[in-house]
């Protein structure tokens, strides 16, 4: 069979909004509780320059030496609550924005593949700034933070009394968007070129 002939996958009708959202959320949490302990580690390299003359290596021995080994997942369960809403949002939304922007239309131009990457990631950031600017507090904490719901609370009252939940929302949304659409519509853009150039169907499991 040849490589441009449809298959099942190629032809088979796009999932609905709320199984791509689901999908997109329930792989980003899964990916987020493997590499959540890196996260941490950056988190606090960033931060602290006694973590940034220690390096990876004497960060991850002083973390766990300090506060235990579970500390490297400090903060997971706000990750996984990002994750849910801003991961699953802006990947879930953006084939159903595109429809709506007129991108997903044979020969396209770039900047409505643009404008719809834009629309989803400013929704999807706008939903995980909260949990977000939660995340980055309890990674960054250096006390022994109670695991499971009850630290999630004590974290999310820690941010609100010091107002750091919503004071962020406008850079953080930006910072978020314009990364998102980035890879996006060059990775739409590039596929194009790819398509164009062998003859692929673009729902083709090669491509």
């Amino acid at each position: 069979m040849s490589l441009n002939s449809q298959s099942p996958m190629a032809t088979s009708a796009a999932p609905a909004l709320l199984t791509q959202v689901g999908m997109a959320g329930g792989a980003a949490v899964i990916t987020v509780s493997f590499i959540h302990p890196i996260d941490v580690v950056k988190t606090r390299i960033q931060i602290s320059s006694e973590y940034g003359r220690l390096g990876m290596g004497g960060t991850i021995a002083k973390i766990t030496g300090d506060e235990g080994v579970l500390a490297l997942w400090k903060g997971v369960n706000a990750a996984w609550l990002r994750e849910a809403s801003y991961t699953s949002l802006r990947l879930g939304l953006y084939e159903p924005v595109k429809v709506m922007f007129g991108a997903n239309d044979a020969g396209a131009p770039f900047y409505k593949k643009f404008a719809a990457g834009s629309a989803a990631g400013a929704i999807g950031s706008v939903a995980g700034n909260p949990f977000d600017v939660l995340k980055t507090k309890l990674m960054a904490c250096q006390d022994h933070w109670r695991r499971g719901c009850v630290g999630l609370v004590e974290g999310s009252q820690c941010c609100l009394a010091s107002r750091g939940i919503l004071h962020v929302t406008s850079s953080w949304a930006l910072r978020a968007r314009e990364g998102y659409v980035t890879k996006m519509a060059c990775y739409d853009q590039a596929k194009g070129v790819v398509v164009d150039a062998t003859g692929w169907e673009r729902k083709a499991p090669q491509t």
